[in-house]
């Protein structure tokens, strides 16, 4: 399987058209319909369904779309890695990371070593624990940023200082709004927007005192879920309308007394710790190991010049 081929394959997804893609690859039509037949051959499957004005994807050929833009991808990280090491310090660095305002160390070193090597690009994944390990796995990421301890005990990690915690965003006149906090028994009948991502539901099911293997019990007889979100932006906007209150982390949202939106964290306090990861073994480019040695070095100093401060 050629992966000039696989790129005549998306440039045919994406535009719908063999004309279209054709002349945008600076191909002729028949050439790439060719090209397209034999890869069909190759695979034993047909890709596209051909109407006379467009061209849709099959079953087969929408799970090769999205292996083909791994593959493609990988492919195109390999030669920029190559490129960089015959130049000064340049190149691309892949991040992974979902919603965190922890994500701000690693803000400040790739600002700082960008002003030093502007040839450095940063690509950031946004995704859930799951997919950030998967496209780590596959070398489509040089870090992810995860939970520990639950995910890093295979990979070589970083901690990342400070913590998350647990709470409800709600509208600042809500009933629970005049509390310090939120406690176990505030949670049932309220309409709750929660993450999609895996995490939250077992996580509140631990926290209202139901063992862990109950997590289906509670989000269909106990918690009263009405949404399902991915970033939480959108959800903020639905809160904001009286949805119901978003599970969320804290500092993703501006919560402050200038917005209709404020912030209450649950009690008992529910942290998360985060950590850097990356591959054992992991043969960076120049451009990613020196941002690992600029990011490690960051946070010891900054966790020098906090025990500075406490003891003066």
């Amino acid at each position: 399987m050629d992966v000039r081929v696989l790129r005549y394959f998306l440039a045919v997804a994406q535009e719908g058209s063999f004309s279209r893609a054709a002349e945008s690859l600076f191909l002729s039509q028949p050439t790439l319909s060719r090209q397209i037949r034999e890869l069909e051959e190759e695979l034993g499957v047909e890709l596209f369904q051909r109407t006379n004005r467009n061209v849709q994807l099959t079953r087969d050929g929408m799970r090769l779309r999205r292996r083909a833009e791994e593959i493609v991808e990988l492919m195109d990280k390999t030669r920029d890695e190559f490129d960089a090491m015959q130049d000064e310090i340049a190149g691309e660095i892949f991040i992974g990371s979902g919603e965190t305002h922890l994500f701000r160390p690693i803000a400040r070193v790739a600002t700082q070593l960008h002003r030093e090597y502007p040839g450095i690009r940063y690509n950031l994944f946004s995704g859930d624990a799951d997919a950030i390990v998967e496209r780590l796995d596959r070398g489509l990421l040089d870090f992810g940023v995860v939970l520990e301890p639950a995910l890093i005990q295979k990979y070589e990690s970083l901690r990342l200082p400070g913590h998350d915690r647990w709470g409800l965003l709600m509208p600042k006149d809500h009933p629970l709004a005049a509390k310090p906090y939120i406690e176990p028994n505030d949670l049932p009948d309220v309409p709750l927007l929660t993450s999609s991502q895996k995490r939250p539901i077992p996580v509140l099911t631990q926290w209202l005192g139901y063992d862990a293997s109950q997590v289906n019990y509670v989000a269909q007889h106990v918690l009263n879920i009405v949404a399902h979100y991915t970033l939480l932006y959108n959800a903020a906007l639905m809160v904001e309308a009286g949805l119901g209150c978003a599970v969320c982390i804290d500092h993703l949202i501006d919560a402050r007394e200038t917005t209709n939106l404020t912030f209450r964290p649950l009690y008992p306090e529910l942290r998360l710790d985060l950590a850097l990861i990356w591959q054992k073994y992991q043969i960076f480019s120049p451009a990613a190991e020196l941002f690992l040695k600029r990011l490690k070095s960051d946070l010891v100093e900054s966790s020098s010049e906090k025990t500075d401060a406490s003891d003066a």
